[in-house]
């Protein structure tokens, strides 16, 4: 049975080079435009095995949405890569005491992601 991964972009151009990628690889994808989108998306999830999440984005930035994702019982072992713009320490340790477990500066090479990807999610 295929892992599900969430993607987390408000680029829909980005959200379908991660989601080819990942489908590409097995996995099966959802998608949100942003934190609160992806909060209600994982609502009605049967499961989600990783999140992948942009930081910039309206309504609720990413380091908001890992917070609330952590909050939650049923997903708050869920591991979190950060793919991302931001590349300063300061960003980084602050998605790490949020809860993420990698970061992926943007521009990404789709090996470098399903690299991550297959060190965070176990077979």
């Amino acid at each position: 049975m295929p892992k599900t991964i969430l993607i987390v972009d408000d680029s829909s151009s980005l959200r379908t080079v991660v989601k080819l990628a990942l489908t590409r690889a097995g996995y099966d994808v959802l998608e949100a435009g942003d934190g609160r989108e992806a909060l209600a998306v994982l609502e009605k999830a049967a499961k989600v095995h990783l999140v992948v999440s942009d930081v910039n984005m309206p309504q609720m930035d990413g380091i908001s949405f890992v917070k609330q994702l952590k909050l939650h019982p049923r997903h708050k072992f869920v591991p979190v890569i950060m793919l991302t713009t931001e590349g300063q320490d300061a960003k980084k340790q602050e998605g790490r005491a949020a809860g993420a477990k990698a970061w992926i500066v943007k521009p990404f090479n789709p090996p470098q992601l399903l690299d991550a990807v297959s060190k965070l999610i176990l077979p």
